[in-house]
């Protein structure tokens, strides 16, 4: 092919993809798709192989090809032009069972060749509790499993089914208005791609397809390949509980093994599975999960990796390890919907352990906690109706060379959006009271951490809550080259009350009262290098934001700030610095 129309086919095809998940941005009923965009989109080959993908929340790049597989572990290949396929068996390929996908096969002149498909976060499915569980004894507690059912067959609307799945749900007006959207977002992407095929022809469109794949994976192989071969293990993470058992750690361990083009992330020896729903699918998120901190690493789509788009391709060189019966690898029944922090720890762990071959490329620790609230009561419109809405909140990235590290930002593989607070009044009993950055100081490096947020709510209606999430207590963002570890965060109920209560971060329908207030607190990344070799007016410009004081700047960073603090003393700052790497020398 040559290389014109292989660019113009390829452009062809991110832009589909991409113009999928804004119709479904754009119709989504609920504020955790339209507002936090948790949510992918794209098209596959019948093999499930990723042709095009959306660049929506990283939480969903890579998950449809194990949807498609569990599908078509039912279907066999049984097609029709019309049909909508639902899914979200967490063991059979769904991210978690929250997370449901639409397929709709690609049928051009009566060749079946692939899927439009997406995914997106429901509101509630019908768990034990609204919203999402985490104290669950299986996964049948989580909510209604959907195993590979076409809720249209051949063009044919199942009124049923659909009213079978509406009828066990909490939300069934916002539930009914998402899975609408991410309807027609499939087959925004079956007429697009139709369309393509009846200009370019199927060879032609298909063989671009191909190559793109292959680009993406020789791109992939050459970082790789430029790394040298080891074995390289991260420090030992830990979680915090399952969610149940409160002060029992969980275990993390990372090894990357990199041999000449290929690179094998390996979570052997983590924590063997838990009896809540703390566990990971391992087809649906950990997989691709490794893809994403790998591919993060060596093919950043803001600097030398901006034109290998999201395909099948990335994925051939990774290879992840997790042992059966392991919470990253768990076996049915147990429960696997509160699975966001431990798959966002792995990216975390995988940087830490490449730190030393990849210094310009990594972070210090990050929050990596993914703390979500999923807030919840009767009455909604005075009628029976239950309202829920889901909150995600914001940690922080850690330093990295040559910038300090974000505030106030969900990290890694979640990256999701911050709901408005807007939205979140509106649509709740809830009043927000505070919303800014922590006021502690940023953790010091050469380039500091990120601060993470706070937030206080106050309860306009009994109101019950669930969460899942990790305040990072026992195991804080690790600083790298000297930069310091990062800050836990916290959840208090009726802060600076005589009724105030320290809440862990996993609850479990929890209920307040009208008039309760909760302040959370979020996790602040670690430090990137040796603080003392930090701007002195970078350490300035802190202490003007109200950061730092002038007492931290000379503990923490060697820099002296003059009495009216609008001023360093360089003077003052070169002699200090100098008096304390002798003394430590």
């Amino acid at each position: 092919m040559d290389p014109i129309t292989l660019q113009v086919l390829g452009g062809a095809l991110k832009a589909i993809a991409h113009e999928m998940a804004e119709h479904l941005f754009r119709m989504a009923y609920s504020s955790i798709m339209r507002e936090s965009r948790d949510i992918g989109a794209g098209l596959l080959d019948f093999h499930g192989r990723q042709l095009c993908e959306s660049d929506s929340t990283p939480m969903h790049c890579g998950s449809l090809p194990a949807y498609v597989r569990g599908v078509d572990r039912v279907h066999q290949g049984q097609y029709a032009a019309g049909d909508v396929i639902l899914h979200n068996h967490p063991y059979h390929g769904s991210s978690h069972s929250p997370d449901y996908g639409v397929l709709v096969p690609l049928i051009i002149d009566g060749v079946h060749l692939g899927f439009a498909g997406c995914t997106g976060h429901m509101v509630d499915i019908g768990a034990a509790n609204p919203g999402f569980s985490v104290d669950v004894p299986d996964y049948w507690a989580e909510g209604q499993l959907i195993d590979a059912i076409k809720i249209v067959e051949a063009g044919r609307r199942n009124t049923s089914i659909w009213s079978l799945i509406m009828s066990n749900v909490r939300t069934p007006e916002a539930n009914a208005g998402d899975l609408e959207a991410m309807m027609a977002c499939c087959e925004v992407g079956e007429r697009r791609f139709r369309e393509l095929t009846e200009r370019y022809g199927v060879d032609t469109v298909m063989s671009a397809a191909e190559a793109w794949m292959d680009h993406g994976e020789r791109m992939l192989r050459a970082r790789i390949d430029a790394l040298p071969d080891g074995v390289y293990d991260a420090p030992t993470g830990w979680l915090e509980d399952d969610g149940k058992n409160f002060g029992d750690p969980l275990k993390i361990a990372t090894r990357v093994r990199v041999q000449g083009s290929d690179v094998c992330v390996d979570l052997t020896g983590s924590n063997d599975e838990v009896p809540t729903g703390f566990n990971c699918p391992f087809e649906g998120s950990v997989l691709p999960t490794a893809n994403f901190a790998i591919r993060a690493l060596l093919l950043d789509e803001a600097g030398d990796g901006a034109d290998v788009p999201q395909t099948d391709g990335v994925f051939r060189p990774v290879h992840v390890v997790a042992p059966k019966g392991s919470i990253f690898n768990p076996r049915p029944p147990r429960g696997c919907e509160a699975r966001f922090t431990q798959i966002n720890r792995i990216p975390d762990q995988v940087m830490q352990a490449l730190a030393e071959v990849m210094p310009d490329a990594v972070t210090a620790g990050c929050s990596a906690n993914v703390s979500c609230f999923a807030y919840s009561g009767e009455g909604k419109h005075d009628s029976d109706e239950y309202w829920v809405t889901i909150e995600v909140n914001e940690g922080a990235y850690g330093g990295r060379q040559g910038a300090d590290g974000i505030d106030a930002i969900d990290t890694l593989m979640a990256n999701t959006r911050n709901n408005p607070i807007e939205e979140m009044e509106l649509n709740a009993p809830v009043l927000c009271e505070r919303y800014e950055l922590r006021d502690d100081a940023p953790a010091a490096g050469r380039w500091r951490g990120g601060l993470g947020a706070v937030k206080v709510w106050r309860f306009l209606a009994d109101t019950q809550a669930s969460s899942t999430g990790d305040n990072r207590s026992i195991d804080p963002p690790r600083g790298l080259f000297g930069g310091q570890p990062g800050l836990g965060g916290s959840v208090t109920l009726n802060p600076g009350t005589t009724e105030q209560r320290v809440l862990p971060a996993k609850i479990s329908n929890e209920r307040f009262r009208a008039g309760d207030r909760l302040e959370i607190r979020l996790v602040s990344g670690a430090g990137y290098g040796d603080p003392w070799d930090r701007e002195p007016e970078a350490v300035l410009s802190d202490v003007l934001d109200g950061h730092l004081s002038r007492e931290t700047a000379r503990s923490d960073y060697g820099v002296v700030i003059r009495t009216d603090k609008k001023e360093v003393d360089l003077a003052a700052t070169e002699a200090l610095r100098r008096a304390g790497r002798n003394a430590g020398a």
